[in-house]
């Protein structure tokens, strides 16, 4: 069975979801992971589909046009003094456009809270058929795998699971071989990009370099075939935003080229094939 890829939004963060989808399409992506769910970053367009019925109407358009499809949504953080129930609407939306997931991170170093809301939001999906993916995030409270193993045992929710960034892998100082013996059944999807080799000390570089400077897969200095050969066979995300490079190529050429470098990359590199 051939491998299966989608296109994360950060990667091209300037297309609403309709565009994003005949991007996708153009491009040769099976899914879109898109970002309903409004965080209210600097910069960051508001796509809070359940808010904009006309733009809703307009993704289900390009969905039946193009027979891409939805694959995951973010993002669910935890954060101090957060209700896990305001993702409702979004959850709603991802469940009307056959989402599979709900992408999580937490950012509160309260530890039994964190636990507490990661599994009520575990609670809000599951009544949707949608698996909720923890991913480890190095500017985050729960910035290593093991954290993130850590949470997942306590919370013990049927439809939790694991989502492995190579950056962030990478910048946790993780080793591929902390992925064996983890519960196949976690793992869902996974984030692909690279990035330059050398890690940065800076908090602020590092948040520059994760936003808006990924590299193509096999240009960096994550050892990605690595990681990715410690995993099952799952649906590969690209997340790699690069501003300068979307700005220069365009969105549609960007996240084509996000495309080709990572098969040709992982047919020379990985056993999933």
């Amino acid at each position: 069975m051939a491998l299966e890829f989608s296109l994360a939004h950060l990667t091209v963060l300037g297309c609403a979801p309709p565009e994003m989808v005949y991007v996708a399409a153009r491009a040769g992506y099976d899914y879109v992971s898109i970002r309903p769910i409004y965080m209210g970053l600097p910069g960051e367009p508001n796509y809070a589909l359940a808010d904009n019925p006309e733009m809703l109407r307009a993704t289900k358009r390009a969905l039946a046009d193009t027979g891409v499809k939805v694959h995951d949504i973010e993002l669910a953080r935890v954060y101090d003094d957060m209700y896990p129930t305001k993702y409702l609407p979004a959850m709603e939306v991802a469940a009307e456009l056959g989402a599979k997931a709900v992408l999580s991170s937490i950012w509160t170093p309260k530890h039994d809270y964190a636990i507490e809301k990661f599994g009520q939001i575990c609670d809000l999906a599951r009544q949707f058929g949608m698996t909720v993916d923890l991913e480890f995030v190095p500017i985050a409270a729960v910035n290593t795998l093991a954290g993130a193993v850590d949470v997942l045992r306590t919370a013990n929710r049927p439809n939790a699971g694991l989502m492995i960034d190579v950056h962030h892998f990478h910048r946790a100082l993780d080793k591929p071989e902390a992925l064996e013996g983890l519960p196949q059944e976690w793992f869902h999807f996974a984030h692909l990009c690279d990035a330059q080799g050398e890690i940065p000390a800076d908090r602020a570089e590092m948040t520059r370099i994760l936003r808006e400077e990924r590299l193509y897969v096999g240009e960096g200095g994550v050892p990605v075939a690595e990681i990715l050969n410690k995993l099952p066979k799952v649906v590969y995300s690209i997340e790699l935003p690069h501003l300068a490079r979307a700005k220069e190529f365009g969105y549609a050429e960007h996240a084509f080229r996000c495309l080709e470098s990572a098969k040709t990359y992982m047919a020379q590199n990985c056993v999933h094939k």
